[in-house]
């Protein structure tokens, strides 16, 4: 067995089994990076803020809470767009189609009022996502976009078709290489 793609009992018990240590967690109040990183409701107020400082279509919203997060959080297109359905069935945002089948959605008068009145919230909710981004120094954007490309590009190649054994093999020697290189850097 590689020694990079076995089980390492100290990096477990530093970093739990999905990688972010307790320091991490307690500053998001106890969420991890699978975890919960928002309590409910918040996304909504993430989203409809972040609307209201610039109309976006949905990928736009997830690359910027991403980015707002530090790449400590990264929401689902299967959480966004109901999100996005939700403050639309609400009034709060407005969606015009756009080029490539996209949608381009704005706030609106009632969605401005609903942030005015949650501005408390939605103030702590983006202090928490600042911290957790001052805190996740190892989810730099250019880490971010190469972590990206190699999930895009692994997953492309395994869900071609069945690999022969030297490609496995190949691809295997491969992220093998890559993790030492990180642990080395």
């Amino acid at each position: 067995m590689h020694r990079h793609l076995g089980f390492n009992r100290e990096h477990h018990q530093r970093f739990g089994r999905h990688g972010m240590g307790g320091h991490m967690r307690r500053h998001m109040g106890g969420r991890g990076r699978f975890g919960r990183f928002f309590d409910h409701g918040d996304l909504k107020l993430v989203i409809l803020r972040m609307i209201a400082d610039q109309p976006r279509h949905g990928y736009e919203l997830i690359k910027a809470v991403e980015e707002q997060a530090g790449g400590a959080y990264s929401p689902s297109p299967g959480v966004v767009y109901p999100t996005l359905t939700w403050l639309e069935e609400m009034g709060f945002v407005t969606a015009a189609d756009a080029a490539g089948g996209r949608k381009l959605y704005t706030i609106t008068a009632e969605g401005e009022a609903h942030l005015r009145a949650n501005e408390g919230q939605t103030a702590g909710i983006f202090a928490r996502m600042a911290e957790a981004a001052a805190a996740s120094t190892a989810f730099s954007p250019q880490i971010l976009r190469a972590r990206e490309n190699l999930r895009t590009a692994l997953r492309l190649k395994t869900t071609g078709g069945a690999l022969t054994k030297e490609q496995i093999e190949s691809i295997c020697d491969a992220l093998d290489a890559a993790a030492a290189a990180v642990e080395r850097a």
